[in-house]
């Protein structure tokens, strides 16, 4: 009886451990089940060679290539005048006439001066020739003519100095002259600017000095325009550095065949050191932790961090200078959730992706 009631009591506890085991192992593989993660909705997409730019941003004021302010030089009534502000001129042209009336006249008599000088002097040539006049007589007639001369070629610029004329081809500033007023020497009239081209003046940080070349293109931006740029190239380096700024003096003439910009407006200038072919990916791809840049790829379904070095940026890409080859296929939507080894799924989303390619606004 005690050996049956023992292979009853073998036979309980050999049940009861059968069954606590498959109900331990039996949720222990559901909950494993349950705790896998399920494949990530990615977007991915494969880097492209594109022309990229190495250049340097910097903020400058513009200039009239050819600029003045015109002034009178003697004093006189304004009789005549061609002073429409904003008017483009040609060369010479007559902007502004004083009352010149003495000084005609005071030309005509000096005309009429050295005509008598240089009779006197033919006819003592003349009589020289039959020993009738003596040399140093002949001579002082020659030098009453001289004289004669020269007295008319200053009645000629006193004259023409009562004319003030466009020195070169450009555009009227403001004036407040009208006709008849009474204007003394050095009275300002009017500005003149030649706008076609421009000059852009700028600095460039001195570790860029080694770069920077004549001839090398710039691209100009200004507030007022900003959905326009202006292309232009450098022209003038400076011989010296800052020594507070650490910077390089330069210049660049800018295209402004519109007349768009001004004389002492602000403008940002894009000055491109080197054009190159590189590989270039959405910026939105890129991870920063600490100093470290990372992406992720996708490979046979499984996400995989990859650490890059980057180079160049335009608005939405930027060039990646090592880590990745072409036929890579870098994640851009997603990542910020994934860990290295996570499965993943690729679907295409066009939108994902930006649809502008690399321009040139590269770091500085």
């Amino acid at each position: 009886m005690a050996k049956q009631w023992l292979i009853a009591l073998v036979l309980v506890v050999l049940a009861t451990g059968g069954a606590f085991s498959w109900q331990y192992f039996g949720q222990e593989e559901s909950g494993g089940a349950q705790r896998e993660r399920p494949a990530s909705k990615v977007n991915a997409i494969s880097p492209s060679m594109e022309l990229v730019r190495d250049s340097v941003n910097a903020v400058g004021n513009l200039r009239a290539l050819d600029q003045v302010e015109l002034t009178t030089e003697v004093s006189g009534r304004v009789v005549e005048m061609n002073l429409t502000s904003g008017k483009r001129v040609g060369q010479g042209l007559l902007l502004l006439r004083l009352d010149d009336r003495q000084a005609r006249a005071d030309l005509q008599v000096a005309e009429a001066t050295l005509a008598d000088a240089r009779r006197q002097y033919e006819r003592a040539q003349r009589l020289q020739a039959n020993n009738s006049i003596s040399q140093s007589r002949v001579d002082e007639l020659r030098t009453a003519m001289d004289v004669a001369e020269a007295q008319r070629e200053s009645a000629r610029t006193r004259l023409d100095n009562h004319r003030i004329e466009a020195p070169f081809e450009g555009v009227i500033g403001l004036s407040d002259i009208s006709l008849g007023t009474y204007l003394s020497s050095g009275t300002p009239v009017t500005t003149l600017d030649s706008t076609d081209r421009m000059e852009l003046g700028f600095s460039v940080p001195e570790r860029f000095l080694g770069q920077v070349q004549m001839g090398q293109m710039v691209r100009g931006t200004s507030p007022a325009y900003p959905d326009e740029g202006f292309q232009g190239e450098l022209v003038e380096m400076g011989t010296r550095i800052n020594e507070l700024s650490r910077t390089l003096p330069v210049r660049a003439i800018i295209d402004n065949p519109d007349g768009k910009l001004r004389p002492g407006q602000f403008m940002s200038a894009n000055l491109t050191l080197r054009e190159r072919e590189a590989l270039v990916i959405p910026e939105q791809a890129i991870m920063i932790r600490g100093d470290d840049k990372y992406v992720f790829i996708a490979e046979d379904g499984v996400a995989r961090r990859v650490s890059v070095s980057t180079g160049s940026r335009s608005p939405g890409w930027v060039e990646v200078s090592d880590g990745l080859a072409e036929d890579d296929r870098v994640i851009v939507t997603g990542q910020d959730r994934l860990s290295s080894g996570d499965r993943i799924d690729v679907v295409d989303d066009d939108e994902a992706i930006p649809d502008n390619r690399f321009a040139s606004s590269p770091e500085s």
